[in-house]
């Protein structure tokens, strides 16, 4: 089960570790704030890191699809060039968002925030399917894939962003 959920949500978790290396200089907010002063979402997030991001993940699930067709692996679900678009979006949206609440919460870059750091870009992805591509997730997702997603996802979220971490490509291990 952990695997057949893994080739469902790879197109979610691969965008946000390439935002990661691809970083950018352009904010996505353009250095602009809130009323309050503060950042609307910081410098953490630039245009190039999130559509970089966004093609990563969408070139992921093209390859899961052509292997999908290539290599007949009909007992994983069948990716379209939709759920990896709206998965790949969707989890970039979901970690903007994480990080638009966060600053309204004082909360500086690359603090730490539990729970809404591992799942942020899964709510994102789920929703954006859910939204516009519901037929899909029927056909490809029980609940037990759901369980098996929300237990796997911080886990690898944190085994991810610690070995980032370590190579140098991240401030800090969360």
């Amino acid at each position: 089960m952990a695997v057949y959920a893994l080739w469902i949500m790879l197109p979610a978790y691969i965008p946000n570790s390439a935002a990661a290396l691809i970083k950018g200089n352009v904010p996505i907010d353009l250095k602009r704030t809130m009323s309050d002063g503060t950042r609307i979402l910081g410098d953490g997030k630039t245009f190039r890191g999130f559509f970089g991001g966004v093609l990563c993940g969408i070139a992921c699930g093209c390859i899961q699809i052509l292997a999908s067709q290539q290599y007949h692996l009909d007992f994983f679900p069948q990716h379209t060039l939709l759920s990896v678009t709206l998965l790949s979006v969707g989890s970039l949206t979901g970690d903007v968002a994480a990080s638009f609440f966060k600053r309204r919460l004082g909360k500086e870059q690359g603090e730490q925030w539990p729970f809404v750091d591992q799942y942020d870009f899964l709510f994102g992805a789920l929703i954006l399917l859910v939204i516009f591509d519901w037929p899909w997730i029927y056909e490809n997702i029980t609940i037990t894939t759901v369980i098996a997603i929300f237990i796997m996802t911080p886990l690898l979220h944190i085994a991810v962003n610690k070995i980032g971490y370590k190579l140098g490509f991240k401030k800090v291990p969360w």
